[in-house]
């Protein structure tokens, strides 16, 4: 249970105390709204549309249904049309289908971190004689 400060400080955000919230064990209650506040909630390096998206993503690889109807609601406020919501879980589920070949197939990940340097310059390259043309 948060402490009736942050309880306060939740409702000013969010206009209730979610019951999830409730769920939380009071050593780590507070600061797991300050996780949720200062990473999910705030303006950092990422903007907002964009968090929500990974977020998005990541509650669809690990099949959580209330963290997807959360990110996705939360994506639709940040401008996200249904289009949208749909791309991210696809590039979710290609990150998973990818991350399950590669493991499968037990690649070296020195061998697959010199390629991806290598399509990196490459595509940088590709890129500036795009720019070139200009």
């Amino acid at each position: 249970m948060v402490s009736s400060e942050i309880s306060g400080e939740i409702e000013e955000y969010l206009g209730q105390v979610p019951s999830f919230i409730e769920a939380l064990s009071e050593p780590a209650a507070d600061h797991s709204w300050a996780i949720m506040r200062d990473l999910e909630l705030a303006e950092t390096e990422l903007p907002n549309r964009e968090k929500a998206l990974v977020g998005l993503g990541a509650a669809a690889a690990i099949g959580c249904p209330y963290c997807i109807h959360f990110h996705k609601a939360e994506s639709r406020l940040e401008g996200v049309e249904e289009e949208g919501l749909e791309e991210a879980v696809n590039v979710a589920a290609g990150v998973g289908y990818f991350s399950t070949v590669l493991h499968g197939a037990e690649v070296e990940m020195d061998d697959f971190e010199r390629e991806t340097a290598e399509i990196v310059d490459h595509i940088e390259n590709q890129q500036a004689a795009a720019a070139g043309d200009d």
